[in-house]
């Protein structure tokens, strides 16, 4: 009896030396590689923010770069209209002048030394005094009574359309809108013909955006697109319909 319980106890030795002992060495290591993947996973994390950033400071300067170009544009814009506005100017002036009678001019110089603006000039005169106010001698402040008064005393004159539109554009240069308004909206209302009315137009709505009313800036900025496709007044308020969205 003893024997045989004495070989039991030796099997059961045997079958304990036997059994699998767990590896804690592989246990350590996936708790590296698990610390690994999670660093991993946060340098990603932290990459992708630092990319998203430099995304939108891109964004910002392509936005910052098309407003100083839409800025340029607009400028040249400018100054192309004036030049085509003197020349339209001097070719109907020689239309006028062909069809009038010969008449004794005065000297340009004498002219310009009139101080009361249009008071013994001539229509023709009167206007290119106020013109020349703005164009060559850049005395803004004194083209407003000039043109004022050559609206009062030619009241008929086929340049009053162009004397309120300059007139506009003098007081909205003095963010006098409401009384620039109200000139361009003569040029627009009562002059349908007339070559300044897409600029009116434009410049209507931009007092508009001034004035707060982006709505109404918005619906005149789309009139010169629909109205005048092919001018430049369409280029500056497809520019104007875009940066408004």
């Amino acid at each position: 009896m003893r024997l045989t319980l004495l070989a039991v106890l030796l099997a059961s030795g045997a079958s304990i030396a036997d059994a699998p002992v767990t590896d804690l060495s592989n246990s350590g290591q996936l708790s590296e590689q698990v610390s690994q993947l999670k660093r991993l996973i946060q340098a990603r994390g932290a990459a992708q923010v630092n990319l998203q950033q430099q995304i939108n400071d891109l964004q910002d300067e392509v936005s910052e770069l098309r407003g100083v170009t839409e800025t340029h544009t607009y400028k040249l814009e400018q100054i192309v209209d004036r030049q085509r506005e003197l020349y339209l100017e001097i070719e109907r002036r020689l239309s006028n002048v062909q069809q009038m009678a010969p008449q004794p001019v005065e000297p340009a110089v004498e002219i310009q030394k009139n101080e009361q603006y249009g008071g013994t000039l001539s229509e023709n005169e009167a206007y290119d005094q106020a013109v020349n106010l703005i164009l060559k001698e850049r005395r803004y402040d004194d083209a407003i009574p000039a043109f004022e008064t050559f609206i009062d005393k030619f009241p008929k004159s086929i340049y009053i359309p162009n004397a309120h539109y300059w007139l506009g554009q003098l007081l909205f240069n003095k963010a006098m809108y409401p009384e620039a308004q109200m000139h361009f909206d003569k040029v627009i209302s009562l002059y349908p013909d007339s070559n300044k009315r897409s600029d009116a137009l434009l410049k209507q709505g931009t007092v508009l955006q001034k004035l707060g009313d982006n709505a109404g800036a918005k619906k005149l900025f789309q009139q010169v697109v629909d109205e005048y496709p092919e001018s430049n007044s369409a280029n500056l308020a497809k520019s104007r319909l875009l940066t408004k969205g």
